[in-house]
């Protein structure tokens, strides 16, 4: 296995939500600052689906959390900011 591997962790990596978010990271969530309850958008300003792994990766920093789950498409992840997501978007 080698440190590329996005399944695997290091022990010296650093903790959740310790890291800088990329600019599609950043991009995303700055576009829920300004919505209710912080939601964030399923779709880019282009009307693009936001990309599944932006999403995780931002779940897995702490940055968004999952919301609910959409009845009509169970696999598209409805998400919020969280304090730390709006931190680093802000």
């Amino acid at each position: 296995m080698d440190a590329a591997n996005t399944n695997f962790r290091l022990r010296d990596e650093p903790e959740r939500g310790c890291l800088r978010p990329t600019a599609a990271q950043r991009a995303w969530l700055a576009r829920g600052l300004d919505q209710p309850g912080g939601k964030l958008p399923l779709f880019d300003k282009e009307g693009r689906r936001v990309s599944p792994r932006t999403i995780r990766s931002c779940i897995e920093q702490g940055w968004a959390a999952p919301w609910f789950i959409n009845p009509v498409k169970p696999d598209w992840l409805v998400c919020k900011l969280t304090e730390k997501g709006r931190a680093v978007a802000a």
